[in-house]
């Protein structure tokens, strides 16, 4: 009897919260243009300090660890925080944690540009990624407006801007240097203060009430281990994520190790490897922007990425045994377009796996996963080109990218009930689906 009751009483309320946030609005492609914007000034904000930084560490200290330490510190951080972040957005809603989120890195910029000691500029990283859940949360956001079939394009669009900011960031950041070192972290400071003000005045709510995690807030929540642990049961979520591990595995290897290679094999040089790193940018921009937005609902999420990481293995491979420098623009020409292909695919993938409630914290979990492989992946990287030899990341990179294509052919096509095919922002649809997508 209370289920019909229940039932009955459903299209009533959905036609009842419609009208309470039609002017919530705009959704789809507005809301997707807000989040474009929000990530994009993030990241530039984290491109402007990457030619500063060393320079800024040595101030204190010339060791070349300290500057690794500074990075593991921000990983760390941020495995413990994105699940975290995550998990409350899908019980608070998205908007006041992605603002949250962005002042949280605002704050940590303006004291990397204060600095006065090499703990300050510890504590501004740590705090950094313990609020740098903003990505996870931002896919999350697409999730909620975004149907299932359109996910994985709008996904391409969070890489996209990831490659804008990190082409003009850097760019920027040189031309700040020329007034001081400090600079570049205090504009970055200003552009996540823009960042959140854009977030809290303009950017609308994309999970109502209704649809938001309900229940006592349990401890469990806010451990990162266990909310691993937790995704890794579930065999649908562990074969997905044990692929994108193996993917930024290897990729991440190359990001910190590009540079030494580049200068054991060709002698090159910070301005020939800034070029390079500008046009692996650029095309995936291109790739995530434009090409990958009229492919993907085209051809299976699984396909598509087994062919991005295929065509990455063999950018890797090429990379590897490249016998002149020209070799290198269409190696990681291939690089770049596998990874625009695969990244927001195997996203996508995760984030079929569960309802609308769960989105945050199965993409902050994603998140966790990939902040670990910028903990282990550059120290593979490091290790093998010392004890095998300067090609030796890339080759073996190769075979992890092949790994990864092999688990995904392994992954089952999951067809998302009609039910959640259409989410509209403020829509109030009550969400009953969890069950049949996540298979609890």
């Amino acid at each position: 009897m209370e289920n019909n009751v229940s039932e009955n009483k459903e299209p009533m309320m959905e036609r009842v919260h419609h009208k309470m946030h039609q002017g919530a609005k705009p959704a789809g492609k507005g809301a997707i243009g807000f989040i474009f914007a929000a990530v994009f000034l993030d990241l530039l904000g984290a491109g402007i300090l990457i030619p500063v930084l060393p320079y800024l560490v040595r101030q204190y200290s010339a060791d070349a660890l300290t500057l690794g330490l500074l990075a593991l510190s921000f990983s760390a951080a941020q495995f413990i925080a994105a699940p975290i972040l995550g998990a409350l957005s899908d019980r608070y809603g998205r908007r006041p944690l992605l603002v949250f989120s962005v002042l949280g890195s605002g704050l940590a910029y303006f004291m990397f540009g204060l600095g006065g000691s090499l703990l300050v500029l510890f504590i501004a990283r740590i705090i950094d990624g313990l609020t740098g859940g903003n990505i996870s949360i931002a896919q999350a956001y697409i999730a909620d407006v975004t149907p299932p079939k359109d996910r994985a394009k709008n996904f391409g669009l969070i890489g996209a801007a990831f490659g804008m900011g990190f082409i003009f960031g850097p760019a920027l950041g040189g031309v700040l240097s020329n007034i001081s070192l400090q600079a570049p972290a205090y504009a970055a400071g200003i552009l996540s203060l823009v960042t959140a003000a854009f977030g809290f005045f303009v950017l609308p709510e994309s999970l109502p009430v209704a649809q938001r995690k309900s229940g006592v807030f349990s401890l469990s929540e806010i451990n990162p281990v266990k909310q691993l642990g937790e995704a890794f049961k579930r065999p649908s979520i562990r074969i997905i994520l044990l692929a994108i591990f193996a993917q930024n595995f290897a990729f991440s290897g190359l990001q910190t190790n590009f540079s030494l290679f580049s200068l054991a094999r060709f002698n090159m040089g910070p301005q020939e490897n800034a070029l390079v790193f500008t046009f692996i940018g650029v095309v995936g921009v291109i790739m995530q922007g434009f090409v990958v937005r009229k492919i993907v609902n085209k051809v299976s999420d699984n396909m598509l990425a087994i062919v991005g990481l295929t065509i990455m293995a063999a950018g890797f491979a090429l990379t590897a045994f490249a016998p002149a420098i020209w070799v290198l623009f269409p190696a990681l020409a291939g690089v770049s377009i596998g990874s625009a292909l695969s990244t927001p695919t195997l996203t996508n993938l995760v984030s079929k796996q569960v309802s609308g409630r769960e989105q945050g914290s199965i993409l902050g979990t994603t998140q966790s996963v990939n902040a670990l492989t910028r903990v282990f992946g550059p120290v593979w990287a490091g290790a093998t080109f010392d004890t095998m030899g300067a090609a030796s990341p890339y080759w073996t990179g190769a075979l992890w990218l092949v790994a990864a294509a092999v688990i995904v052919l392994t992954v089952k096509t999951t067809r998302t009930p009609a039910r959640e095919q259409a989410p509209t922002m403020g829509s109030g649809q009550p969400e009953r689906v969890s069950s049949a997508v996540s298979g609890k």
